[in-house]
């Protein structure tokens, strides 16, 4: 399985398995089944309620644990120094495990500062492989990255053919920072999976379209974590390494990026109060 390397020489995956909407009661089923199919790179959260299926399917595959990649992020419910230190405690033992992999800050909104420095600390305590961040752009990037010892080793965003995300990928360089892509199948929205030019490169080269869209981002330097609870698709997702895209069939998939998400704007000041105001209905008198 290919590989990337982060900004502190860990090597990770350049294709997960994401268990994001997977309920805590098949979770551990369907992680035992991404396991059979090769997959090796995991990724959960605290908010997905289903490290602890994360935890079991990995404890009863026999693949030891230098061989698995696991991610988790830490929910915006427990933002702060000491709040964030007990939640990565308690998915250290869900996931049971000694150690997690990479380690992110789920939301850029409420005290992800103090989510950073008890990161920080989980990594120098050999707690956490590599620390980053999910969903910060822009200028939180860029001042998270300049004002904290150990720079984000990977940002997660909503990355698709139809939202490429150029800009971060140019801003985060400097920082050796690694684009990680949630939804990189964009959930099927835009009418991906009967788009004309992605319909014309997989034909063209015996694939299916899902295929063509984690091949294309793959190459272009993208880590990503697609989702499915079909054997198959777990499958093929994972078969990218037999067939290579033209410099003409790139630059024709390029042609779609729109330059916006389409699932979830973070810069969006009525998403960030929502997201506040849940937090604060789950931390009454903070």
């Amino acid at each position: 399985m290919k590989t990337i390397t982060l900004n502190n020489g860990v090597e990770m995956p350049t294709v997960g398995y994401g268990v994001w909407q997977i309920s805590p009661e098949t979770c551990e089923r369907y992680v035992s089944e991404a396991l059979r199919a090769g997959y090796r790179s995991i990724d959960t959260a605290q908010a997905y309620y289903n490290e602890q299926g994360v935890g079991d399917a990995i404890r009863k595959s026999g693949i030891p644990r230098e061989r698995l990649f696991l991610t988790t992020k830490v929910w915006i419910t427990n933002a702060g120094d000491e709040r964030a230190a007990r939640s990565i405690d308690e998915s250290l033992r869900k996931l049971q495990t000694d150690y997690i992999d990479l380690l992110l800050i789920h939301q850029p909104f409420g005290d992800y500062y103090g989510i950073y420095r008890a990161m920080e600390k989980a990594y120098k305590a050999g707690k956490a492989r590599a620390i980053g961040v999910s969903n910060f752009y822009d200028a939180r990037f860029v001042d998270l990255a300049e004002n904290m010892e150990v720079k984000p080793a990977v940002v997660q965003l909503e990355t698709h053919v139809f939202s490429q995300q150029l800009k971060m990928r140019e801003l985060v360089k400097p920082y050796g920072t690694c684009v990680m892509a949630w939804s990189p199948l964009a959930r099927g929205m835009n009418g991906l999976f009967s788009n004309e030019t992605l319909k014309s490169v997989a034909d063209r080269h015996g694939k299916d379209i899902a295929q063509i869209c984690l091949k294309f981002l793959t190459d272009e330097g993208v880590i990503v974590i697609p989702q499915s609870t079909r054997k198959e698709r777990m499958v093929s997702n994972l078969a990218l390494d037999d067939f290579e895209l033209t410099d003409e069939e790139r630059d024709a998939i390029r042609q779609l990026d729109g330059g916006k998400p389409l699932a979830a704007d973070f810069n969006d000041p009525v998403l960030a109060k929502n997201l506040l105001d849940y937090d604060r209905r789950f931390n009454p008198g903070k």
